[in-house]
């Protein structure tokens, strides 16, 4: 495939230099209401949520703009139908969630048009989510604000027709999003959850967009990276991520070292680059990392991918449903609005926020297995800690992103829309160094113990 972008790495440009040495590879509701107390009942379970996108350009990052490939023969009813067929078979009870494009949309070919009929079937049948994806993962990159906000209302009515019965879907599927569109999406359209990042994505594809929480908050209206700090500043939507990745490979800045930064539950960075066995261990040794000691650290578990109609990789999508289901059989397959809503239930506002991350590497290319990462990620700042367990070295920060300090989207389409400050795991900038903690100003240093006392042996 031709590159689509000519200076960056985009995933699947990745792919064809990966192939070469995997088979060398082997590893064994109102706005009162949501500011309300945070007393609610503790969140719990394990939730994996599915997207599956309908396209017709490869990304279509305005109505009238194109980037890559027509893949249009690859978004036929067949393939709709196999991406169906393969879920069902990975997950017969299970609920997903298909985001489709402006292209597909308005497409009059027969094909689009059965398309469009089946994905409303799949509603009326399953109980499944049908969605909007603006600007193919990138429209603030590509679009205005104001563009971009009219695209989603106009596409939300074709929506609502081609389902019928006054249906609304309960999320939109974005990529990246902007903080003023979300916000809009809740007050204007009643959509109060969105797919709005993409954690730790730099230096790949079309867009760049670290420094926020992988795991569900609510956005401030300075910056879709930052979570609301208070009333002022809160957007009743909750802001959710596209891709889950495994921990130590995403601190990497794009392809740095010939390692894939986005490897995690995605097909195209595991199967398709590593090999079915070494993919297929890293997609659910990923998912391990949420569903074990993840869950036991936050009380809940949040897995989740968006896949391309196009892309194919069917019979591996309905293996990584079966052995998840197969070894957390209490794994709740839902869709996004369901998801994001039922997180909304627990959590009113980002207080009571406090994630915790815990991985040794899984022993896939760009995860070394004598690693060890650590995340903490509160309403106040996000933390990685970094060491070498099996020498049992010190522990460094790689990333200390404060989100109490004011913080500003870009005014104009643009690619970069990162929340970087006191420091960065990507390690783009002079200061993003890995430290001590005892190296961090005593103010910053202060705003950590306090939250997590436990870390001062680390000092």
């Amino acid at each position: 495939m031709k590159p689509i972008t000519a200076s960056h790495w985009t995933r699947r440009k990745f792919l064809s230099s990966a192939a070469q040495s995997a088979g060398a590879l082997s590893i064994a509701s109102p706005l009162s209401n949501a500011l309300a107390s945070s007393a609610a009942p503790p969140f719990q379970g394990r939730y994996l949520t599915h997207i599956s996108v309908v396209r017709v350009n490869q990304i279509e990052v305005t109505p009238t703009r194109n980037l890559g490939e027509d893949e249009a023969p690859l978004n036929s009813p067949d393939h709709i139908r196999s991406r169906r067929e393969a879920f069902a078979a990975g997950c017969p009870n299970g609920r997903m969630t298909w985001a489709i494009s402006w292209l597909a949309l308005h497409d009059n070919r027969k094909e689009y048009q059965e398309a469009r009929r089946l994905l409303a079937s799949y509603h009326d049948r399953y109980g499944d989510e049908i969605t909007f994806i603006p600007g193919g993962y990138f429209a603030p990159m590509f679009d205005t604000r104001e563009h971009i906000r009219k695209t989603m209302h106009d596409a939300l009515g074709l929506i609502t027709n081609m389902v019928g019965n006054h249906y609304r879907p309960q999320s939109i599927v974005a990529g990246f999003m902007d903080s003023e569109n979300m916000r809009l999406l809740a007050t204007e359209e009643g959509i109060h959850v969105c797919q709005a990042q993409i954690w730790s994505q730099h230096a790949i594809d079309n867009g760049d967009g670290d420094g926020g929480i992988c795991y569900p908050y609510y956005p401030s209206r300075e910056h879709y990276l930052k979570p609301a700090q208070g009333p002022a500043d809160f957007i009743d939507c909750v802001c959710l991520d596209g891709w889950t990745c495994d921990f130590l490979t995403a601190r990497r800045n794009g392809f740095e070292g010939k390692f894939n930064s986005r490897l995690g539950v995605g097909p195209i960075e595991t199967v398709a680059d590593l090999g079915e066995q070494v993919g297929h261990h890293e997609m659910l040794a990923t998912t391990a990392i949420h569903f074990d000691q993840g869950h036991a650290l936050n009380g809940f578990g949040f897995v989740t991918a968006i896949w391309e109609v196009s892309i194919g990789h069917d019979k591996d999508l309905t293996w990584w449903l079966q052995n998840v289901k197969q070894r957390w059989p209490d794994t709740q397959v839902i869709t996004e609005g369901e998801f994001g809503l039922e997180w909304r239930k627990h959590y009113r506002s980002n207080a009571a926020i406090n994630y915790r991350f815990d991985e040794r590497g899984t022993g896939a290319p760009g995860s070394e297995k004598d690693l060890e990462i650590r995340w903490y990620m509160n309403e106040e700042f996000r933390l990685a800690l970094l060491h070498n367990w099996t020498t049992n070295s010190p522990w460094n920060a790689i990333d200390f992103t404060r989100y109490d300090l004011p913080a500003k989207e870009p005014p104009n389409p643009q690619r970069e829309w990162s929340l970087m400050n006191v420091l960065n795991q990507k390690g783009t900038r002079p200061q993003d160094k890995p430290k001590r903690l005892s190296q961090l100003s005593a103010a910053d240093q202060q705003r950590i113990f306090t939250r997590y006392p436990e870390l001062k042996k680390f000092a």
